[in-house]
């Protein structure tokens, strides 16, 4: 065990190899950059991200190792580390900032503005965190880290015995031709779905055909896909029914069209009170470790004077650990200065940025140690974020768009630091395990958040003109629900607080079902955050969610039935980790298409229709499409599966 007093890392103390070089970090910032583009595209599509260090893991090795022929276990960490950076910043940022431009107040996304508030949030996650390494990643029994341990795990395997890098790339040449058959050519259908009449109400199913949302499943597994698909099952299967029958479906338009507006205007907004409930509990249930963890940030060990310090245990200086975090805080402020042209606002502003941040730092890296990246309610700790700064706003007189466009501001550097803290927890918790140097990942870390920041502006550009960020075709949740949140704050705009006190209500009962569960050593838990998520979107998103974790939880089965269900997760995983990437990185292409004045998706499916039509059958397109769409989905469950239960010829 990694917390026994005799635990030995991979890599001992005492040896030095290469770590921080100029091939990992390179190659750590190229595929950073890659990795952000895609996660800022499956974020505002899923309202969703995994993280990325595994996948830059085996893709390191396979480089380093299989091209190169050279590369140690440390540098191979060394470029996960720089590589996941930038997929938890890029989920800090789209789960605020693109609200400022939902709200209207931006009509697109600033440069600078954006790329200074990524920048600014992501170094404070990572200078926040120091502090609290030694306490949270090494003395606290009870944190166990799972991503990183799982990376941890990859490392030294590929160290013995290859890497898997095929199974990324077979996967992410699959993601990129499904995406295309979806947006660029139509054939397959976005989403089939459905809508029919019961009584005075009427009753509305659907799925994505998105092997992205089906990469996502499998990777969380069948808890959090069960969990997922129960929001939208609440929403959608019996929330809206019930809403129908008491206050009648909207007229004119398709039942499925009535069904959306039912649930956008509405239902999802149950959601908003299951998120800020789950926020809060997550807060408290921890709120011994976390005064532990803020006492050791405050007032924390000295380092050894005279003495050396093993270079496992070097972290950054503390001297210039407190001179970037001004350095840091003075940028905040002068771009909440920027955003609020009046130094009182922008300074109530900073000090709330700081409050917040430094405070939910704290909360990231310790709920993660406990149940990984994949459950920290991020999207909670924004909400009390955009709540807290928003009545210090109103006390102080902010009112109208300039309170959106400051309380956002603030949520947007919080949300970037409580993701990266998280993330990099989770890598020094890998460094911790394979005997890696503190200060080079942390080093590493600052290099991740600042040069793939400047990559997400332009991308959100991109996005945004091709297809509108909170469309169909990028719902973008959370922004969506922290607009909605602001401008009921500021302005005359109301929610639909019924429908937030019945979430609050859901999101209560869940805690207690939780509770009951943890208590009684279950191995499927309700935490909340999954399921809020799953009631703010749509249940499209849901059901192929679902559909990766019972493959996740299926091929375990088959493969723990001939014992070998460790290897199958892992290759499933990778696999998994190839399509999310595909399919992102061909819907960013196809949006840089569509930005050029190409007219996408290409009229296929427009001529087969009237052919049949032609020939006295015009619904046949139709069927046809749908049933194609099911076939193509089906083969990529049926490659999902093939390639984790696929036995290695150099076994285990």
């Amino acid at each position: 065990m990694a917390d026994d007093k005799k635990f030995k890392p991979f890599v001992p103390p005492e040896k030095s190899i290469a770590e921080f070089t100029l091939a990992a970090v390179i190659l750590g910032v190229v595929l950073g950059a890659i990795m952000t583009a895609a996660n800022t595209y499956a974020g505002l599509y899923a309202g969703m991200t995994v993280t990325a260090s595994i996948p830059a893991a085996v893709i390191s090795m396979g480089i380093l190792r299989g091209v190169f022929r050279r590369g140690t276990i440390l540098e191979n960490n060394v470029v996960q580390t720089i590589a996941s950076a930038g997929e938890s910043l890029a989920a800090g940022i789209i789960f605020t900032i693109p609200a400022i431009v939902i709200v209207g107040i931006w009509q697109d996304f600033k440069f600078w503005p954006v790329t200074i508030i990524a920048i600014s949030g992501g170094l404070l996650g990572v200078l926040f965190m120091i502090p609290l390494r030694r306490t949270l990643i090494i003395e606290e029994k009870e944190l166990i880290y799972p991503e990183g341990l799982a990376c941890a795990e990859v490392l030294e395997v590929g160290e013995k015995k290859g890497s898997g890098v095929v199974y990324i790339f077979s996967a992410l040449g699959l993601g990129v031709v499904f995406k295309g058959l979806v947006a660029g050519l139509g054939i397959i259908r976005g989403t089939v779905e459905g809508a029919w009449a019961t009584g005075k109400t009427a009753m509305y199913f659907g799925c994505d055909m998105s092997v992205l949302l089906l990469g996502i499943g499998y990777i969380v597994g069948m808890n959090i896909g069960v969990l997922v698909f129960i929001g939208g099952a609440i929403g959608w299967i019996i929330g809206i029914p019930i809403y129908g029958a008491l206050r009648g479906f909207p007229e004119g338009g398709s039942l499925v069209d009535s069904a959306y507006t039912i649930w956008s205007t509405q239902i999802r907004y149950m959601g908003v009170g299951a998120m800020i409930v789950g926020g809060l509990w997550s807060i408290i249930r921890i709120r011994s470790g976390i005064a532990k963890g803020l006492r050791d940030a405050l007032f924390g060990r000295r380092e050894a004077a005279g003495g050396l310090i093993p270079r496992t245990e070097q972290d950054l200086k503390q001297k210039l650990v407190l001179i970037l975090s001004v350095i840091t805080i003075i940028a905040v402020f002068s771009i909440y200065l920027y955003l609020t042209p009046t130094v009182g606002i922008a300074l109530v502003s900073t000090v709330a940025m700081v409050l917040m941040g430094f405070f939910f730092v704290a909360v990231s890296s310790y709920i993660v140690g406990l149940v990984g990246s994949s459950n920290n309610p991020i999207s909670g700790m924004t909400i009390c974020t955009i709540l807290f700064t928003s009545a210090l706003l109103l006390l102080s007189g902010m009112s109208g768009n300039q309170g959106i466009l400051a309380a956002l501001g603030v949520a947007g550097v919080v949300c970037c630091a409580a993701a990266t803290a998280g993330d990099i927890s989770q890598d020094l918790k890998t460094g911790y395990l394979v005997g890696a140097t503190p200060r080079r990942q942390q080093l590493s870390q600052v290099l991740g958040v600042v040069i793939p920041a400047f990559v997400i502006a332009p991308v959100l550009t991109v996005l945004q003109k091709a297809y509108g960020i909170g469309s169909p075709e990028l719902p973008a949740p959370q922004a969506t629900l922290f607009a909605s949140i602001a401008r009921a704050m500021f302005t005359e705009a109301s929610m639909p607080w019924g429908m937030v006190k019945i979430g609050a209500g859901i999101g209560v009962l869940l805690v207690i079902i939780d509770e009951i569960l943890r208590n009684q050593g279950a191995r499927f838990r309700a935490h909340v955050m999954p399921v809020a998520v799953g009631i703010y979107l749509p249940l499209g998103l849901a059901v192929p969610i679902l559909v990766g974790g019972a493959t996740n939880m299926v091929t375990k089965m088959i493969a723990r039935s001939r014992g070998d269900a460790e290897s199958a997760v892992h290759r499933g995983v990778l696999f998994g980790s190839g399509l999310i990437a595909g399919e992102a990185i061909m819907g960013i292409i196809l949006a840089f298409l569509i930005v050029g004045g190409i007219g996408l998706p290409l009229p296929v499916i427009g001529w087969l229709g009237s052919i049949f039509e032609s020939i006295g059958i015009p619904f046949a397109a139709s069927i046809f499409q749908n049933t194609i769409s099911l076939v193509f989905f089906g083969m990529g469950i049926a490659a999902l599966m093939y390639v984790a239960l696929r036995r290695e010829r150099t076994g285990r």
